[in-house]
């Protein structure tokens, strides 16, 4: 497979993956980096982002995900959830259901 058609994933060839660009600074060694602040929640994960962390924005939280070489590919939004669990409730305020 070629390593474009693995990008895309879904998207056609002739539009090419969907690459937002961001501020990439490679940390010196032994240099502390601040993490990625972002909102391009559909940015997809390349190669070259593996060790650098992002601060994805979920709707009301930046969200701190560290790129692994597993999720390249992937979209940015995928690892930082917008949707909290359900937590049910009688509707009176009450915490002790059943």
């Amino acid at each position: 497979m070629q390593p474009t058609r693995w990008l895309l994933k879904g998207r056609s060839v002739w539009k090419g993956p969907h690459i937002v660009p961001l501020p990439i600074v490679r940390p010196a060694p032994g240099e502390r980096v601040r993490p990625i602040r972002t909102q391009a929640r559909a940015a997809t994960i390349l190669p070259s982002f593996v060790g650098l962390k992002f601060q994805v924005y979920n709707g009301k939280d930046y969200l701190d995900v560290e790129i692994t070489d597993q999720m390249v590919g992937h979209k940015l939004g995928e690892f930082a959830p917008y949707v909290l669990p359900f937590q049910p409730d009688d509707g009176y305020g009450r915490d002790d259901l059943i």
